[in-house]
């Protein structure tokens, strides 16, 4: 069987259930999976929505017809996933679309350690994914696995004692999705006052108007309240935080927050933090006004990953709330990330909002997308030399990052520049450009 056009993106694969992405092509994924695993047991969970279970039993189903030995953790999140495998060394699975909504479903693999796959078993994967035998979809029932929350829930508390939030009141976004499941038993054993919004799956409405895209949910109330407010995407690996008084911390402050605890602390390995490309121009600033290096990669945690683990860095993470800290986890874990920045605001005795509104001076930066007809397989090849001159223009004050959705055929604009006016008028121009020539 050739399985046309499926190719990994920046994390896993994703795609509309039923047109791009059906049963049986994740039961071939996970036939592939076993393949390249022989021998290693996995496990599988997923983010609650519609198309979830049905996308396990095909991957199990797919991976059983290897003589994998398999087991479903039912609605759990990706980071418990990991967590799993980094306990068990087993392959772990998420099956999940992340920030995407209902429609969409994905499939995320985890190497026996809990760490992301390498390219080059992403690449064998997807070798074996398009030209593996054609596997016949059963219905027998698979075992359950009952351990994968709890071991999760000891290694988000293990270490902290009971009650060491006790006083701190937050209010809780759960994107109705994987979090949904974990976020009061953590607050109870933290001693953490959390008001629990969306946090009622019912398979359409992960994502909808909530969570870590919407932030602006809860963002009202947190105002209102003078409390802090954290908003989880879909599948619980990433994270996005409101102040005080109701505005949105994104993952770079979030980022910058963190790196400064961990040196005050003497705990930044190499006094070093990876960040991509899409990172504010005023993080970089911020981080070189307190000695700390940033090491820049690709858009996409597994890239951060890589990097971090190739350079022995601790921390690092994305913009858009995914954040690693190899001190506790494998991958971005928007609980673990959280918790530990609830412990940064107690510690410092101030304001998340004074904290955030302080730790950096963000640049206006302007993100756009750009639907085409066909991916252009080199953006900046594609917009030449006026790319070039774009970027001389804006000189130190500014920067361009152009590339291309690693799922979606989009192409992908930030602009930075001294004003938003710059940006825009930046961005319109390189937007014209694209459509015109792709």
């Amino acid at each position: 069987m050739v399985i046309d056009m499926l190719r990994f993106g920046t994390d896993g694969v994703r795609g509309r259930v039923g047109v791009d992405l059906d049963e049986s092509h994740v039961a071939q994924l996970g036939a592939a999976v076993a393949l390249a695993f022989p021998g290693v047991d996995i496990l599988i969970g997923h983010d609650g929505r519609e198309s979830g279970e049905t996308w396990c039993n095909a991957f199990g189903a797919g991976a059983i017809s290897l003589r994998a030995t398999v087991a479903l953790a039912g609605v759990v999140p990706t980071p418990a996933v990991a967590n799993a495998a980094k306990r068990r060394n087993c392959v772990g699975v998420a099956i999940t679309a992340s920030h995407n909504p209902w429609h969409d479903n994905g499939v995320k693999v985890f190497a026996p350690g809990g760490r992301k796959l390498t390219d080059a078993e992403q690449q064998q994967i997807e070798h074996l994914w398009h030209t593996s035998a054609t596997v016949t979809l059963g219905d027998s029932a698979l075992p359950r696995d009952s351990r994968c929350i709890g071991e999760y829930i000891e290694s988000l508390t293990s270490g902290l004692g009971a009650g060491a939030l006790d006083g701190c009141s937050v209010v809780i976004d759960a994107a109705n999705g994987a979090t949904s499941i974990v976020v009061a038993a953590v607050a109870e054993a933290l001693g953490l006052r959390a008001d629990i919004r969306y946090a009622s799956p019912n398979g359409r409405n992960i994502n909808d108007r909530c969570g870590a895209v919407h932030p602006e949910a809860i963002a009202a109330l947190c105002a209102e309240r003078r409390q802090i407010g954290i908003a989880f995407d879909g599948d619980g690996d990433r994270l996005i935080a409101v102040d005080e008084l109701g505005n949105v911390v994104d993952g770079d402050r979030l980022i910058a927050l963190m790196a400064l605890d961990l040196q005050a602390r003497g705990m930044l390995a190499r006094d070093t933090v990876v960040v991509t490309s899409m990172t504010n121009l005023g993080f970089h600033r911020a981080m070189q006004q307190h000695g700390v290096k940033v090491v820049t990669t690709d858009v996409g945690d597994r890239a951060v990953l890589a990097a971090m683990e190739d350079g022995g860095y601790v921390l690092g993470g994305e913009q858009s709330g995914h954040i690693i800290n190899l001190h506790h986890a494998t991958t971005g874990d928007g609980v673990l990330a959280a918790v530990t920045l609830l412990q940064i605001v107690r510690r410092a005795g101030g304001s998340l909002a004074e904290m955030a509104g302080s730790v950096m001076q963000r640049m206006p930066q302007l993100l756009r997308n750009v639907r085409v007809a066909n991916k252009p397989a080199d953006v900046e090849a594609l917009l030449g030399a006026e790319l070039v001159h774009e970027r001389a223009a804006l000189g130190n004050d500014g920067r361009i990052v152009v590339r291309t959705s690693g799922t979606e055929p989009v192409v992908r604009i930030m602009v930075e520049a001294a004003s938003s006016e710059i940006a825009e008028a930046t961005a319109d121009r390189l937007e014209r450009l694209i459509v015109a020539r792709a």
